[in-house]
């Protein structure tokens, strides 16, 4: 097969490679700020590669990536934990300082999106919907995760929801943002849509609530003193094309294991 992405296949191609491994993977995830140095389709874009090797390495195909994603208010302890003061109105990563807003929308516009989507794969005889996500709202999650519940209760196709990122170590998914390794996967995918120098000298510390760069330990409850950005998750000190790489193969190995596993089980 000459390439996984659906829209670049022929007929004959989708119909062959269906027979053989009935497998369709539908990346997703909004457009979104991602701190002054990264694309805003940061998430959808990893979602979207990680969904495209993993058909390479075990087959199916890929539907074109959903730009499309949720978000809601943050809740006046998650504010404190970032270094807010707790009372301010804020969706998601769209802190006051940010130059832009976040293309978010409602769970129910996502999730209408979603189920015309799916409906359409759903007619093209499938036994494997893969939904793969690479935004971390919980909302947005929830949202996805019902749908493929849903979905798979009716029959006629499984759709497994699943994430291109690794969760968390207690099995959470409060990954950073904007960080080091979001920064690393970019360098790897999209480099020229990278802009490191955008950020403060090092001699500054970032802080979470200039620049809505976060990492997990902060979004965990674990926030440092000061509010900012740990060294390890500093994208200007630690991220490289070599580490989006290594991350992007753990990703495709994880996938490959749950895709198999959902298909068999």
């Amino acid at each position: 097969m000459r390439t996984v992405r659906f829209e670049l296949l022929r007929p004959s191609e989708i119909i062959a490679e269906r027979d053989r491994f009935p497998v369709v993977f539908q990346p997703i995830g909004p457009l979104e700020w991602h701190g002054p140095h990264l694309p805003y389709g940061t998430d959808p874009l990893h979602a979207q590669a990680v969904s495209v090797r993993t058909a390479e390495a075990i087959g199916g195909v890929v539907m074109p990536t959903l730009y499309w994603g949720s978000e809601r208010e943050r809740s006046p302890e998650s504010l404190r934990q970032i270094g807010f003061k707790g009372d301010e109105w804020i969706v998601g990563m769209d802190f006051p300082d940010n130059s832009m807003k976040s293309l978010y929308s409602m769970e129910d516009v996502l999730a209408f999106v979603v189920r015309a989507r799916l409906e359409l794969v759903i007619e093209q005889g499938y036994k494997l919907i893969v939904i793969v996500n690479g935004h971390g709202a919980a909302n947005h999650m929830a949202t996805l995760d019902r749908l493929a519940k849903e979905y798979t209760a009716r029959g006629g196709a499984k759709v497994l929801f699943t994430t291109a990122f690794d969760p968390s170590p207690d099995g959470t998914y409060n990954i950073g943002h904007a960080d080091a390794l979001e920064t690393s996967l970019m360098l790897a995918l999209e480099p020229e849509s990278v802009d490191i120098p955008a950020l403060l000298p090092l001699s500054e510390p970032l802080k979470n609530t200039g620049w809505g760069i976060v990492d997990g330990d902060t979004f965990s409850g674990r926030p440092t003193p000061d509010y900012t950005l740990r060294p390890n998750d500093d994208p200007r000190l630690n991220a490289s094309a070599e580490q989006g790489e290594a991350a992007l193969k753990g990703d495709v190995e994880r996938l490959s294991k749950q895709v198999h596993s959902a298909l068999n089980g």
